[in-house]
């Protein structure tokens, strides 16, 4: 499993995730559930619907030069 989830998208995953669980809590309502997908995936670092799409914001200086060459 190969890391697909970069800087500022993984710290935005975890910052809403926790938002929609802290909602759910508040609002007492099932909904904060959900917010454990962008919270998990950010946290991990991968992102199961990146694959498919062959996204990758995870980019190390070094694979990003050799696809430019």
């Amino acid at each position: 499993m190969q890391k697909n989830v970069g800087g500022i998208d993984k710290t935005l995953r975890i910052i809403v995730g926790i938002a929609i669980i802290a909602y759910g809590v508040v609002a007492q309502s099932w909904l904060g559930v959900i917010g454990i997908i962008p919270l998990a995936t950010g946290l991990i670092g991968w992102c199961p619907l990146y694959c498919p799409l062959k996204i990758n914001t995870s980019c190390k200086k070094e694979s990003c030069e050799k696809k430019e060459e």
